[in-house]
Parts: structure tokens; C-alpha cells; sequence
């Protein structure tokens, strides 16, 4: 499902930088000595006690600890990890890169990648990672988001996935076979009513984010992805979600709504909270982060998000990871990276915490052989997509974003307006 064609589209369509993407012009960049050459860089970088600074969002605390203590523990150079509210990481990443102030390391949510790369806040990677003899098994998604007229610039820090998951307890009292996934929306859809007339107290088939742009990107564009439907064109510039596929999927919802299966606060959830009602066992089914499977405190089934006719995606979210433009240890910032793809921090940190590897060639690791779940997940991550657009972040992410006005007037409100709503997108993503 991976459409590298799509990105080539884009890469060709995007060479100049996207206005308002940062806080803070990059003209006032201030600098101080140059950071080391890529090609001077040693093939593992240099450990030689260095202490090197990496920003990350909130939402990928737990496995930034993880690596962070896991690298500190068995390397001379130490790493100081600084976590930033994800509302307030955009502002912060783009004050620092108009004062020279960015760190050696700095991850970033995978849409923003591009933006990021863009206007050259990372330094240029591409001599180490092409050196690398496993590149071909690194998520190509990431590598992707990261790349720039040839030159690479990210590696994978977290991926998140976005998958079903169902409480296999709510659907074993709703006469639900539990080992079963739903094999499409409507099955969806069925079952999340079926957990419904349970009539449990503060119990709902399912959930989702209706005021949460990030949230809707994340758990509904795979199921055009699983019908074989795209969500945006080639270039990026125009939004296809006004589809026969895509208004299938919004007429799902709604019927989903007005029948009561939806948690009420669902309405006005923005996205602090957008998974609480599952993880507290309040609610059936719903698309769920896969980076949350560890943290779920009862039996759960897992398997790819479908689409109206079937089939299974996902979203290949979360982080990447690159050297900041103003790191003046670009040698020990590359052996933190070069760490990171390695089979101690991929298998034995990340699989060993049920999260997902970045290298195809760890998927089937002694940590995923223990859980089929992790095998799915594993599975599902090669089915998916990372949509790639200038201005993503206005289009879908932003409050009172277009895409945002397009599902609450579709789910909602009921409005045949979708065509309309999508032109909206369209108009931002031509910007």
C-alpha cells in the first residue's frame, strides 16, 4: 500500500518552504561552529562521553524513556531527554530553529517530517544511512517522509500504527466470537451495536475522536487505504476523501451515531483523551494506537483496520528521528541513531515492550513469536500508508481544519456537504 509514487509527486511539487509551518523565520538562524561533515562521520559515530540533548512529544514518553536508559546504561556518551506537551512541541521545535537553539537530537510526528526537512532543520544523513547494510528492511514510510532531492535526512525513532482492537470480554457477553475480527465496517459497525444492547452503565460500542483532527486522520484514512482507495493525490494538492469509498465509510459512522453506539464524549473529544474509554474497559471496538497495546490492562484482540468492502490498513505513524541543523556533535548524534536500528534497541527495548520494530528483518522476533498479537501488528505495518502533503497540518491537524468540518458535518450533523467539505481540503493543500 506504500505509494512511493505518490511521494516522488510531491517531492518534485514541494520545492519551496511552507508558510507558517514554524514559529520564528529561519532567517534569523544564529550559528556557531560547523557541524561535523556527514562524510567525515565514523560508521558507528563516536561514544566518547559526549552529552548529547533529544526532544520528543509527549505521546512517545514511554519508549523515549525506554531507549534513552537502555543507550545511557551501555554507552560513555550520555543522552539528556527533554518531553514537550504535543500541543506545544510545533511552537517550541520552531522557536528554537529561529534562535539556534535546537537540539543534537530531535524527534518529529511523521507529518511534519517533510515540512521540517524542507526549511533544513536536519542535518544531512544520507552517507551513514546508505551505508547501513540492513536500509532495504528500515520502515520505507519514514525513510520516505525524510528524503529530499535524494538526500536523507530521518531515521524511525517510534512507529505507531493504528489498528482495531476489541475488548474480548464486552464481546463474549454480547455473543460475540471474541477470537474474530470484524471484516469490514459494517461488521464493524455491528458489533459495536452489539456491545450497545448490552445496556451495561457507562459501556458504548465504540469510540473515536469527532473534534480530534489528528485522531480521524489516524483511524479513518486506512479504511480507503484498505479498500485500495487513495486519500490524497499524487502531489499531495488535492483531497480525494469525497470518494464513493470514503462517504461509505462516513455513513457508517453516522448511523453509528444515531443509534446511540458511540461514546457521547466522542462529540468534543479533541484528543487528551480520545482512548481512556477503552483502556478503562468502557467500550467494545474501536481504532486504537498500537503503541497503547502494552499499556491495556485486559485481553484485547488486534487486528488491521478495515474498509466498507473489507480488507485491512493501517496508518504508519509516529516519530522520526534526525541530527538537528544546529548540533556541533553530529559524530555522537549519528551513534545514537546507529544504536537505535540496532537489533539491542529495536528487539530487546521495543519488541521486549510489545511496540513495534522499525526493520522488517526484526519482525518476527522472540518477543512477537510470544504474542500472534504482535505478529498482526508486524503484518499490518507493511498494508499501510503515510500520506505525504505540504500543508497537512492545516488541511487535517489543525482545530477547525476543513477535514474537521468535513466529518462532524457528515457524522454529526448529517449535511450533504461532503463535496463541498473536501473541496475546502483541496484548497488548503493547493496552497
Amino acid at each position: 500500500m506504500f505509494s512511493t509514487r505518490r511521494r516522488a509527486a510531491f517531492r518534485a511539487a514541494t520545492a519551496f518552504v511552507a508558510a507558517g509551518a514554524l514559529v520564528g523565520g529561519l532567517a534569523a538562524c544564529s550559528g556557531g561552529s560547523t557541524p561535523t561533515p556527514a562524510e567525515s562521520i565514523p560508521a558507528e559515530g563516536l561514544d566518547d562521553g559526549s552529552t548529547l540533548t533529544l526532544w520528543t512529544r509527549a505521546p512517545l514518553e514511554k519508549q523515549a524513556n525506554l531507549l534513552v536508559d537502555a543507550y545511557n546504561a551501555s554507552h560513555e556518551n550520555q543522552v539528556e531527554l527533554t518531553v514537550v506537551p504535543n500541543d506545544d512541541y510545533v511552537a517550541k521545535v520552531g522557536a528554537a530553529a529561529g534562535s539556534g537553539g535546537l537540539p543534537d537530537l530531535f524527534a518529529a510526528d511523521i507529518v511534519y517530517v517533510p515540512n521540517w526537512v524542507e526549511q533544513g532543520l536536519f542535518q544531512d544523513i544520507t552517507p551513514q544511512i546508505d551505508a547501513l547494510s540492513f536500509k532495504d528492511e528500515i520502515n520505507k514510510g519514514h525513510l520516505s517522509a525524510g528524503t529530499m532531492d535524494g538526500k536523507e535526512h530521518v531515521l524511525p525513532f517510534v512507529l505507531d500504527l493504528s489498528m482495531l482492537f476489541w475488548n474480548k470480554e464486552l464481546f463474549a457477553e454480547a455473543g460475540l466470537d471474541p477470537e474474530k475480527a470484524p471484516a469490514n465496517l459494517e461488521e464493524f459497525a455491528d458489533a459495536a451495536k452489539a456491545v450497545q444492547a448490552l445496556g451495561k452503565d457507562g459501556v458504548y460500542g465504540t469510540a473515536t475522536g469527532l473534534n480530534c483532527g489528528g485522531c480521524l486522520v489516524f483511524t479513518w484514512f486506512p479504511s480507503v487505504w484498505a479498500d485500495g482507495e487513495e486519500v490524497l493525490s499524487d502531489d499531495g494538492r488535492e483531497s480525494l476523501l469525497a470518494s464513493d469509498t470514503a462517504k461509505d465509510m462516513y455513513s457508517v459512522w453516522r448511523d453509528l451515531w444515531e443509534s446511540g453506539a458511540v461514546l457521547p464524549s466522542s462529540q468534543d473529544e479533541a484528543g487528551p483523551t480520545w482512548t481512556a474509554g477503552f483502556t478503562e474497559g468502557n467500550v467494545g471496538l474501536m481504532f486504537y494506537p498500537a503503541t497503547l497495546l502494552s499499556s491495556t490492562p485486559f485481553d484485547v484482540g488486534v487486528a488491521g483496520i478495515p474498509g466498507p468492502e473489507g480488507g485491512a490498513s493501517t496508518f504508519v505513524g509516529g516519530d522520526g528521528i534526525g541530527i538537528s541543523k544546529d548540533s556541533k556533535k553530529s559524530a555522537q548524534a549519528w551513534n545514537f541513531l546507529n544504536w537505535l536500528m540496532s537489533e539491542d534497541a529495536q528487539v530487546q527495548v521495543l519488541a521486549k515492550n510489545n511496540d513495534v520494530v522499525s526493520r522488517a528483518d526484526f519482525a518476527d522476533n522472540e518477543y512477537a513469536a510470544k504474542d500472534p498479537r504482535l505478529v498482526t501488528i508486524n503484518e499490518v505495518a507493511g498494508q499501510g500508508d503515510t500520506p505525504v502533503a505540504l500543508n497537512f497540518q492545516q488541511a487535517f491537524n489543525a482545530p477547525g481544519s476543513p477535514w474537521l468540518t468535513l466529518v462532524r458535518n457528515a457524522v454529526l450533523e448529517g449535511t450533504d456537504t461532503v463535496d463541498a467539505d473536501n473541496e475546502a481540503i483541496t484548497e488548503i493543500l493547493a496552497q
